[in-house]
Order: structure tokens, then C-alpha cells, then sequence
């Protein structure tokens, strides 16, 4: 009986209906898409540090892991920490940030090939002359980028010189030389990678490094991967948590000023069932059921639109804003639509179950 109620007060308001779905669901897109873009940004930068292929991660004193840091490590130390027990490699990379989340890194392409196992070309050459540049796909698609096509940054053009697969450290890479010397720190890195002949032993060689080389920090790998997370990125968790909150208002807001047009509406409906016997309780539990249906459609609708706004930033921002479907953020989106939903209709029903049956028949 209640549902029949509750579909037929839908379905005879298709407008209201769909205009409150479309309203509750614009909050739960809102959480999943920003939850999703700061999922994705967290993966990639994963699938990026693993890329390198390296076990052992060598910074300048007062860096912190998380953080990209100015060519300040005397290049010396890539020879140095290359003859140190169990280190079969070290190659160093220089930092340089082009804009937005954007960075440019320099690298000596025969020592980064041999240790990330090499880039995968698309279309396009290796680096050749000072003026090229790698890009991989999702930055390409991102700016428009085609080979030969110019591309300026750091106040210089630069030629694409190819065009690669997404997952090696970063989305643009330039000659190491050319870096140093276009950002007055030659001789100069901001990064050293190092692998080992048994992945296993980084622990005990960055404790070795962190004696001999004091104030220089250095960490495994593997703690870089393990810190990669929405919790552990400063002001992240902080951000997702005033989304949410938002989405909690805009969905309270949203529901109780439909709800309580419904109930102005249906004015004379609740009158005749007060009149036939129906209780306070009944009343007040068609329009919170009413209320629970439109959370409902909403979160789906939420959960489809999440969807189309990967597609649109897949297609407008794929390197820098990647999104990820967070599955495990639907409960909780759905959640907070279906929970403000229900208590936006509180107050609405309060008035509903307060009507004089009487002054209701005579409304018109």
C-alpha cells in the first residue's frame, strides 16, 4: 500500500521527480568525481615512482619523500653511490616544474633506459638534439602535441621528439645537460635512483647510506609506494571530507525544499487519507519513503554520471587530472544522498502530519 502511495505521488509529478533526482545526484557525482581525481592522481603517481625501475630513492638534505625537490645533489654522488655494496646502478634526474601538477624531467637517456627497461614508443625517436622532448600519450592527448610540433616551457620552444607509453616517473622528459644548464644548476641533480642486485636488501643499504652520507636521506622504494595515498598526501583527506560535507548540505537542501513543495501540494491528498483513518505515523512515512526513493535514484544517477565526467576528463585532462572509479566510495556517497535526503523530509513531514483534515478537504 505505502509503495503504491509513494510511486504514484512520483509518478504524477514527473517533473518535480526528475528535478529532485537530478539535484541529489549532482552532489554525489560532485564526491565521487573529486574522490575519484584524487584516487587517480595517487595511482598514477604509483604506477609512475614504479616505473623507474629502481629499489633506493637518494635526496638532498631537507627533502622530504613526498615532495620534489630543486638540483642541488652534487652530480659526483651518482658515481660515488654506484660503487657502494649491492648498487648495480644509480642514475640521477633533475626536476623542473612547468606548471599546474606539471614537471619536466631531465635524464641521460642510456642510464634511464637501462634501468626502467626503456620507453615504449607510440610514434616518434628517441631524445636527439637539445631542443627535444618525450611526452607520453596522455600528455600529448592532453595539449595537443604531435611530432615535430613545438612546445614551449621554461620560457624555451622545444621540438616533440616522440611520443610514448604513460608510466616512466613522468609525462615530459628532457637531456639532463640541457636542464641543468637552462636552470643554472650544472653539475647538479635533483634525484637519485639506485638499484640493487636483491630489491630485498634496500632497507639495510639505505641505513648504510643514512651513516655514511649523513644528512643525506634516502628511502626504499617500497616505503614511496606504501605512503602513496589519499591520507598521506597533505590537506587530501582534509579536502575530501569538506566535499563530502557539501554534498551532505546541498542533498538536506535540495530534498527538504522539494519535499516540502510536495507537501503543499498534495495538501488535500494527506486531508482525505487523515480523514479515512490514516495515522500520524503513516503519514510522516510516505513522505520519508517518498524522500528514500528520491535518494535513491539520485545516488544511481551520481554513480552513472561519475562515469561520464572520467570519460570528459579522460578527454579534456588525462595526465593531469586522472580519475578513478572508487568503488568503495559508492556505499558512502549513497550514503550521505540517501541520509540527506531522509532528513530533508523530516520537517516537511512534520508539517504533512500536523494538517487539520478539515482545513485540508477545503484547500484549493
Amino acid at each position: 500500500m505505502t509503495f503504491k502511495l509513494v510511486w504514484e505521488n512520483v509518478r504524477h509529478k514527473p517533473l518535480r521527480t526528475l528535478l529532485s533526482v537530478l539535484l541529489i545526484a549532482g552532489p554525489v557525482t560532485l564526491i565521487l568525481t573529486l574522490v575519484g581525481i584524487s584516487h587517480g592522481f595517487v595511482e598514477d603517481s604509483k604506477r609512475r615512482s614504479a616505473g623507474v625501475g629502481a629499489d633506493v630513492l637518494f635526496k638532498a638534505p631537507g627533502s622530504s619523500l613526498m615532495q620534489f625537490s630543486a638540483a642541488t645533489l652534487p652530480d659526483k654522488l651518482v658515481g660515488a653511490l654506484a660503487a657502494e655494496p649491492h648498487v648495480v646502478q644509480a642514475t640521477g634526474t633533475v626536476v623542473a616544474p612547468i606548471g599546474g601538477f606539471d614537471s619536466m624531467i631531465g635524464i641521460e637517456p642510456t642510464e634511464f633506459n637501462k634501468m626502467s627497461g626503456g620507453f615504449v614508443f607510440v610514434d616518434g625517436h628517441p631524445l636527439d638534439g637539445p631542443d627535444d622532448i618525450l611526452v607520453d600519450t596522455w600528455y600529448a592527448a592532453q595539449r595537443k602535441l604531435k611530432i615535430g610540433g613545438k612546445f614551449t616551457a621554461l620560457g624555451r620552444d622545444w621540438k616533440v621528439a616522440g611520443i610514448v607509453q604513460p608510466g616512466k616517473l613522468a609525462h615530459v622528459f628532457a637531456r639532463m645537460s640541457v636542464l641543468q644548464d637552462l636552470l643554472g644548476n650544472l653539475g647538479h641533480v635533483s634525484q637519485i635512483f639506485i638499484k640493487l642486485d636483491d630489491p630485498a636488501k634496500a632497507p639495510e643499504v639505505v641505513a648504510a647510506f643514512k651513516v655514511k652520507y649523513d644528512g643525506y636521506p634516502a628511502w626504499p622504494m617500497a616505503d614511496l609506494q606504501s605512503l602513496l595515498s589519499v591520507d598521506n598526501v597533505p590537506l587530501l583527506k582534509t579536502f575530501i571530507d569538506v566535499i563530502v560535507g557539501i554534498g551532505v548540505f546541498f542533498g538536506f537542501t535540495v530534498v527538504s525544499l522539494s519535499m516540502y513543495m510536495a507537501v503543499l501540494q498534495r495538501t488535500r491528498e494527506i486531508g482525505i487519507l487523515k480523514s479515512m483513518g490514516a495515522t500520524k505515523g503513516f503519514v510522516m512515512g510516505l513522505i520519508l519513503a517518498e524522500a528514500f526513493f528520491l535518494g535513491l535514484g539520485g545516488t544511481a544517477l551520481g554513480i552513472g554520471l561519475s562515469y561520464v565526467t572520467k570519460s570528459v576528463m579522460m578527454a579534456v585532462a588525462p595526465a593531469s587530472l586522472p580519475q578513478a572509479i572508487v568503488y568503495g566510495w559508492w556505499p558512502i556517497a549513497g550514503a550521505v544522498a540517501m541520509g540527506a535526503a531522509v532528513l530533508g523530509a523530516v520537517y516537511p513531514g512534520m508539517l504533512a502530519v500536523r494538517q487539520d483534515p478539515i482545513e485540508a478537504l477545503a484547500y484549493e
